[in-house]
């Protein structure tokens, strides 16, 4: 697993920087209720996505939180004033206070099944009736873009998914979520080259190949045998699924 904290100077650029950025942004929004206010960004990171959605729609208020203090520190640079450091699974807020919640690329990196579906309860929680929470889904597999180098890494140990489109819409609906939508966007700029993903294997971004592993230096002598070493094979297109909080029944 990276180490977030030590990851955070070169986050951006490794992963699209900008262009994926406002894909990612401008597909949240399109999820959004009218009217809404106030959006708390779980795993915010360094802000990147934070500070347009904060831009992307007038009179809305949005708050990050991250618990890695690197990530934290650029996305507060970014969005100043409104960035917090703290655990998703704990967040430091009142019940009903955010008319949108977003958790953006965070479930699939959750321990467990149930430290992804205590991030989803508190993101429940902190709902208005009527909020909506927005999440990326499936996001190991939106890299499968089906080209030599996957093939290579599909005889990889598999690894834990916490995110998949059903389980999360699992943990949602046992937190009395209702699906509402969902929407796809382009991940500008990470179409994985071989040479690239070699890098990427040796520092640890493939849970199930730790650096220095006799078998993650096999996968990457296989990758560095493909051609085209420094050409990036296709994006990866990311989901969203979001889920509304029902509203308080009228009284009669």
């Amino acid at each position: 697993m990276l180490d977030y904290d030590e990851e955070a100077e070169r986050y951006d650029a490794s992963r699209g920087g900008e262009p994926r950025a406002a894909a990612a942004a401008e597909a949240v929004l399109g999820l959004l209720p009218p009217g809404t206010r106030r959006l708390l960004d779980v795993g915010c990171g360094t802000g990147i996505v934070t500070r347009r959605l904060a831009a992307g729609r007038d009179g809305l208020r949005v708050t990050g939180v991250d618990r890695a203090s690197a990530m934290a520190r650029q996305a507060a640079a970014r969005v100043p004033g409104a960035v917090v450091l703290a655990d998703g699974r704990r967040l430091p807020f009142r019940t009903g206070r955010f008319g949108a919640v977003t958790s953006v690329w965070l479930l699939h990196l959750a321990p467990s099944e149930e430290d992804a579906g205590a991030v989803v309860a508190e993101c429940a929680r902190v709902l208005v009736p009527g909020g909506v929470y927005v999440t990326t889904v499936d996001k190991a597999a939106s890299h499968n873009v089906g080209s030599d180098i996957d093939a290579v890494l599909a005889a990889r140990p598999p690894s834990p998914v916490r995110d998949s489109a059903d389980l999360v819409e699992r943990y949602a609906t046992g937190h009395g979520l209702v699906p509402v939508g969902e929407a796809r966007f382009p991940g500008h700029g990470q179409g994985r080259s071989p040479r690239r993903t070699i890098a990427d294997l040796r520092r640890g971004w493939f849970v199930t190949l730790p650096p220095g592993d006799p078998l993650t230096e096999e996968f990457a002598a296989r990758l560095a045998r493909l051609p085209d070493q420094d050409r990036p094979r296709p994006d990866p297109v990311f989901a969203l699924r979001a889920f509304r909080k029902p509203a308080d029944p009228r009284p009669a």
